[in-house]
């Protein structure tokens, strides 16, 4: 466990970086959700369209459809971390966030991750 605590912490770190150079490239193109999710890590683990360490951002928009609990079930998931929906591998806690951060990725997962 503490292994994987330690790699997801090594990915986090990788990507804020990677994440941060990316954003400021294409913030002007890209819809606040996703700016919001570069910025705060979230491309380290998820893509829009493809499984990485967790599931894709399309995957959850799909897996939630239609379920108007949604919203406040993945804030709090983003908020709180955990795992076991999606796998083995838990997703970690993001306290630093501020929650209308939060509720802008969420809505954006949630529409599907457009890209505009």
């Amino acid at each position: 466990m503490k292994r994987r605590i330690a790699f997801i912490a090594a990915m986090l770190a990788v990507s804020a970086l990677g994440s941060a150079l990316a954003s400021s490239a294409h913030a002007a193109d890209a819809p606040r959700g996703q700016i919001v999710a570069n910025s705060n890590a979230c491309m380290g683990c998820h893509a829009v369209d493809r499984k990485l360490v967790g599931p894709s951002f399309q995957q959850i928009a799909a897996k939630y459809k239609g379920d108007a609990q949604a919203p406040a079930k993945l804030a709090r998931k983003v908020k709180d971390g955990g795992s076991g929906v999606w796998g083995m591998i838990p997703m970690p806690a993001h306290q630093s966030m501020s929650d209308a951060d939060i509720r802008t990725v969420v809505d954006w997962v949630l529409a599907g991750a457009p890209s505009k």
